[in-house]
């Protein structure tokens, strides 16, 4: 990893509020999956899918003992000979209902029919979560979200790290897993978790993804 990582990374951990709203909004998502067994429906917009925070999920859910964590990834379009985890439709949100959540992740705006899928979701008792850029209407169907930082001013360059969406969707999948009770064979050490995190912030998805 190159000093400019490590500097980034030092500056999340450490520099601001960040952390507490991360590790908040990972609160809500485990407290929203884990009663019910599971039932985690990730989407993106037609322009964004989720893969990385799909990928961490899953490793999340494995290392922490919690599989409700586990994500099924739902997409605007899937392609012919897709393999089963990765075949699962837009038709997938409407028989989305009570027991279920449904995170939202989406750096511009999710667009109309997203947003119908998404308020029909909860109209039948889904948990709807957002992680985005901050757009009214989606913040409006939530209940519960996060806004990544707009991208700081010219003058501010270097200052503070670029807090960009896949950047917060990283602290907030290890967050999710870090919050959980002790995998049986024991509690990591914290310098363990930030090699761990660190690595995840450029390491592509895993091949089940």
């Amino acid at each position: 990893m190159d000093a400019v990582r490590v500097a980034l990374l030092r500056e999340v951990l450490a520099g601001t509020e960040w952390i507490q709203e991360t590790r908040r909004f990972a609160g809500a998502l485990r407290g929203a999956v884990v009663p019910h067994g599971g039932g985690l429906l990730l989407v993106g917009s037609a322009a964004y899918e989720p893969w990385h925070l799909a990928a961490h999920l899953d490793d999340e859910a494995a290392w922490s003992g919690l599989p409700e964590l586990s994500p099924t990834l739902v997409r605007h379009r899937v392609p012919g000979g897709a393999p089963a985890h990765l075949a699962v439709g837009l038709g997938r949100l409407a028989a989305a209902g009570r027991g279920e959540t449904l995170l939202v992740v989406a750096p511009g705006r999710p667009g109309a029919g997203l947003l119908e899928r998404v308020h029909d979701a909860r109209r039948n008792g889904a948990t709807v979560l957002a992680l985005d850029g901050g757009d009214r209407d989606l913040h409006a169907l939530a209940h519960d979200a996060l806004a990544a930082p707009p991208a700081p001013p010219d003058e501010a360059a270097g200052e503070a790290p670029d807090l960009d969406l896949d950047t917060v969707q990283h602290l907030v999948s290890a967050a999710a897993g870090e919050n959980s009770l002790p995998a049986p064979r024991g509690r990591r050490r914290f310098r363990d978790r930030l090699a761990r995190l660190a690595d995840g912030l450029t390491a592509p998805p895993p091949p089940r993804w």
